[in-house]
């Protein structure tokens, strides 16, 4: 954990002042000759690399999403939409930079835009703009901070008409705002128009916010060294490998085939069965059409709501009623009778709220009671009318689509915390923020709060039960929420897009690991009888990159339908699971939406960083018991406690500021990143794939034959190899600006 996401607001600025100075007398000429009076227009001067660039997380740097309008004009950099100069075409950084430089295909573009029809033009231009978004923007969808100008354009065939395809455009690259704005110490690339290696990074708020303690020069870059390109190379031959291991044991010729092949279904893939036996994922696999046209169904009426109400001027608050609306259908539909039980909840902590106000006994009886619906769902299991009074039996008689409604309150639960104390916190604010409504608000922004009196029982109502949220998050604080109401996000159609296919990848891979990696079904039938141990090994591997994907797929989904609604909430998982060193680190990105969540309501009110150790393992005991009130979890949430130990040690014994330009400091971290993959790897095995007893087992085969003990000492050097990739990979990002704690 940290106090990083603690912190509000802005420290310092991007912007290079030295860049604003006098403007460059020749390359105003150029640009005149070449039509471009992008440099002075209408008799203003506009400095369109740097001009007021907004603070670093701001999603106003393209003037918002979706804008359609001259995004270098000044106003627009300040994200004053309505004084943006709307007069000179748009055009795309990546489509002009082609220029000459294009060769054929710029020929031929250029032909086409001269000889051919409209209809094929068009049709030229949205297929090279298609394929300039997905080679340049591979990243998640561009949260409310930091956006590159290519991804603010409307991806409509209105602005595609603007995108010149000549090669008259310039020929030379030139950088993109958020490029420009960089500061001296960070390498700028030499050709922009193709993806580079930190595009696969997942953007979030604070990537961008350079640390007190950032050297004034990055190291050089280490890939071309002899040692990275060994490391590379044996990159190269055992990711096949490890790839290659549970693939032999799922084949029908493998002598362990019949233990587990009941467990296995028709797969759509000829010739392959499909391991669909995990429980959690076999309930979204089997209901994802069904999801999706709950989805469809749910966005097309609003659509229509919108278009046939009046909508207010202001704001968008007047759909919240409308979410209440839907949410009351969807979970009739869901839970049946269940949710007047839910409803009841809801008013009892409602009521938590509004009757202790300010005072401090208010987020201690919000916690109490909290705590205590948890424990009491759990041990009646969701409660039955029948019991609690005979005369209400007949209520049991319809119990919805999913009757298991108290296995869904959990993340209720936290909506319901999050309004309390959110509520409670406002009421302690003398003053509340009025927010400039020309320019998108960052995340930080949104956690303000708002005045008392908007903290009404049909906003509570609607934040808790959010139809794209309520089953499986991510989760988002009531403040959040409402401003997002308040003031839209103006997501672009195209960085919809660009997720949706994002999320599409991620089934396709995850239904490639089901149809040829049956490990999951080798797992629960113990099914590993003459096993090595690197098979052994590498069933508990690609059983946690199972959970990993399980997990990301339906939160990418949901977190799609939130951003075709127009609401942004966090990114889960903004690091794959196989590219951790630091138990820390490694909490910080998954399931990032929690941990954000616990960090605002847990770990700063308890102190934050000045009591580490104690608050860590409250958090995780928390974390632990929340998920399932079951031994296995809290032997999880301790295990992970312990396992943070030894790398707070670490880094008071040998920090990096005294030691870090030591030779072998790198390599010294590289063994404790080791370490700690094999006790992340452990925890993780006890909590959510085999258990305590098969860890024991996988254990007692590595550490009890010399076949395992040799097996772990070729593991350790692989993983040593990998985690000095990862030190590099780090040292990438931070090359290209982009700074991150996990």
């Amino acid at each position: 954990m940290s106090d990083e996401y603690a912190s509000t607001g802005y420290k310092g600025s991007l912007v290079n002042p030295s860049l604003n100075e006098a403007p460059n007398t020749k390359q105003e000429d150029s640009n005149r000759e070449r039509g471009d009076t992008r440099g002075r227009q209408s008799g203003r001067n506009f400095d369109y690399q740097t001009l007021n660039y907004p603070a670093s997380g701001d999603s106003t740097a393209e003037g918002g999403y979706g804008s359609s309008m001259n995004v270098w004009s000044g106003r627009a950099q300040r994200g004053n939409r309505s004084d943006a100069v709307p007069d000179r075409p748009i055009k795309s950084p990546g489509i002009d930079s082609m220029g000459h430089n294009s060769g054929y295909l710029g020929s031929v573009l250029h032909a086409s835009s001269r000889d051919r029809s409209i209809l094929t033009t068009w049709f030229i231009r949205l297929t090279i703009f298609t394929l300039q978004v997905a080679a340049r923007d591979d990243d998640e969808t561009p949260s409310a901070d930091v956006q590159r100008p290519f991804m603010s354009e409307s991806c409509n065939l209105t602005n595609l008409q603007s995108i010149p395809l000549t090669p008259t455009a310039q020929e030379a690259y030139k950088p993109t705002v958020y490029e420009s704005a960089l500061p001296q110490n960070v390498e700028r690339p030499s050709y922009r128009n193709r993806m580079i290696l930190t595009d696969l990074t997942v953007d979030i708020p604070e990537s961008h916010r350079v640390p007190k303690d950032a050297p004034a020069t990055p190291p050089k870059a280490r890939w071309g060294t002899l040692e990275f390109r060994t490391y590379i190379a044996v990159a190269c031959v055992m990711i096949p490998v490890m790839t290659w291991i549970p693939i032999s044991l799922s084949l029908e010729s493998h002598p362990n085939y019949k233990f587990y092949e009941r467990r296995l279904s028709p797969g759509w893939i000829p010739f392959r069965k499909v391991d669909n036996s995990d429980a959690q994922y076999r309930s979204f696999r089997n209901n994802f059409w069904l999801l999706t046209t709950l989805a469809t169904a749910y966005l097309s009426i609003k659509y229509l709501w919108k278009r046939l109400g009046t909508a207010p001027p202001q704001d968008n608050t007047y759909l919240i009623r409308y979410n209440l609306f839907f949410s009351v259908f969807f979970l009739l539909g869901l839970h049946g009778t269940s949710f007047f039980k839910i409803l009841i909840i809801l008013s009892l902590n409602y009521s938590i709220a509004r009757f202790c106000g300010d005072r401090k006994i208010g987020p201690v009886l919000t916690w109490v009671f909290n705590a205590a619906v948890l424990f009491a769902n759990d041990r009646f299991n969701g409660y039955r009318y029948g019991d609690l009074l005979p005369s209400l039996e007949v209520l049991d008689g319809y119990q919805g689509a999913y009757s298991r409604w108290h296995i869904v309150y959990n993340l209720t639960m936290l909506r319901l915390v999050s309004f309390n104390i959110d509520y409670y916190w406002a009421c302690n604010t003398s003053t509340s923020k009025e927010h400039n409504r020309n320019r998108t608000m960052t995340y930080a922004e949104r956690m303000f709060p708002h005045p008392p009196q908007m903290y009404t029982f049909l906003s509570y109502l609607s934040y808790a039960l959010y139809p794209p949220l309520y089953l499986a998050g991510p989760i988002m604080t009531f403040n959040d929420y409402l401003w997002q109401h308040r003031q839209s996000m103006n997501i672009s159609g195209c960085a919809k897009v660009l997720y949706c296919i994002r999320l599409i990848a991620s089934v396709l891979t995850m239904e490639l690991i089901l149809h040829f990696m049956y490990v999951v079904a080798i797992k629960d039938t113990s099914a590993w009888d003459s096993a090595t141990p690197a098979q052994i090994s590498m069933i508990g591997f690609w059983n946690l990159i199972i959970v990993w994907l399980k997990l990301l797929i339906p939160w990418r989904f949901f977190r799609l339908w939130a951003l075709m609604d127009g609401i942004e909430v966090p990114e889960n998982m903004v690091r794959c699971m196989a590219n951790n060193y630091s138990t820390l680190g490694f909490w910080r990105s998954w399931h990032r939406s929690y941990n954000l969540w616990i960090i605002r309501y847990i770990y700063i009110p308890l102190g934050g960083s000045k009591h580490v150790l104690l608050n860590m393992l409250l958090v995780f005991t928390f974390v632990a018991l929340w998920h399932d009130l079951t031994f296995r979890l809290l032997a999880w949430g301790w295990l992970v406690s312990l396992f943070v130990v030894p790398e707070v040690l670490a880094m008071y014994l040998l920090p990096a500021s005294k030691y870090g330009s030591e030779p072998w400091y790198r390599h010294v971290c590289a063994a404790g990143g080791v370490l700690n993959v094999l006790m992340m790897m452990s925890a993780n095995l006890v909590g959510f794939v085999v258990g305590t007893d098969g860890v024991g087992f996988f254990v007692q085969q590595l550490f009890g034959t010399g076949k395992g003990l040799a097996f772990l000492a070729v593991a350790c050097a692989v993983l040593f190899v990998g985690v000095q990739l990862m030190f590099e990979y780090r040292e990438e990002e931070k090359r290209k600006g982009i700074y991150r704690r996990c």
